[in-house]
């Protein structure tokens, strides 16, 4: 009888596919803006470097590696995991990820608290407690209805933390845009797992109000953050209409799951879009020598 081997631990290239690279940019390029907000886009701070390598694979082997923990059942039958979308998780694993994950977080946290100012660290446990509460038991933010999109604001938090950190003004309207961005995109992509989480018994808010429901209220948060982005950057308050907006548009025309997965790509991009946007006002700056 063949006797199966519980890995001690998983290979390097199995924690990248867990963390989803494909979605680095949320954690990286959010901390990479909030540094372009402060005024000091090449900041040496060994803080602000540290959040940096922090934000890539340990962070997001924290979001994902729990979140994939907590949904090894449902991404079992699910066709969008064992690719760019999210690993499925094979049998023995979990015991290895959760070590993974606890190993590579716990020294980085602690780490950046002794790098950080108070503040800053205190706003980057918050976020990691965010997205712990979102996945894991007691809490799982993910099975109650619009707290599991209201969770999704830890995104935008590590926007503040270069301002934390370098002691300049917080971003206040650029990070409320953010949040209401992260609540709206949380929705959009919940609507394509509506099946295949009802059949799991998991309320999420694109299972409670439906498809074209889930669309209305994604397009309301991104009309939202486009509002509150434009007295910063119109040009970048646009782009998010455009492909947000257009996004959430096209599918309260054809209010499907089935529509809803064939957008998802888009959904996935749309921060490479807009951010691009946002990054030709930087290079003008830069060009005409009116940015530090």
């Amino acid at each position: 009888m063949r006797t199966l081997t519980v890995p001690a631990r998983l290979p390097l290239r199995r924690l990248i596919a867990v963390s989803r690279p494909a979605l680095w940019v949320n954690t990286v390029g959010t901390l990479v803006t909030g540094v372009w907000l402060t005024g000091h886009l090449y900041t040496l701070d060994p803080g602000v470097l540290a959040l940096l390598a922090y934000l890539t694979l340990p962070f997001n082997l924290l979001i994902y590696g729990l979140n994939d923990l907590a949904d090894r059942e449902e991404d079992a039958v699910s066709p969008r995991k064992g690719g760019w979308q999210g690993a499925r998780l094979l049998a023995g694993e979990g015991g290895p990820l959760l070590g993974a994950v606890l190993a590579v977080n716990v020294p980085f946290l602690a780490v950046l608290a002794l790098l950080l100012p108070p503040a800053a660290s205190g706003l980057l446990l918050v976020a990691a407690a965010l997205f712990v509460a979102y996945s894991v038991p007691p809490l799982r933010l993910k099975g109650r209805p619009f707290l599991d999109g209201l969770s999704n604001v830890a995104y935008a938090l590590p926007l503040a933390l270069p301002a934390l950190t370098l002691g300049t003004p917080v971003p206040w309207l650029p990070l409320a845009a953010l949040m209401a961005y992260s609540v709206g995109k949380h929705a959009f992509d919940a609507a394509q797992d509506v099946p295949a989480d009802r059949l799991a018994g998991t309320r999420t808010v694109a299972t409670v109000v439906g498809v074209s429901g889930t669309a209305r209220y994604a397009l309301g948060w991104f009309v939202l953050a486009g509002a509150l982005l434009w007295p910063v950057s119109s040009l970048t308050a646009a782009a998010l209409w455009a492909v947000c907006g257009g996004m959430a548009l096209a599918l309260l025309r054809e209010p499907t799951p089935e529509r809803a997965a064939r957008l998802y790509p888009l959904s996935i991009v749309t921060p490479w879009i807009v951010g691009t946007v946002a990054g030709v006002g930087l290079v003008y700056l830069l060009a005409r020598g009116l940015w530090p």
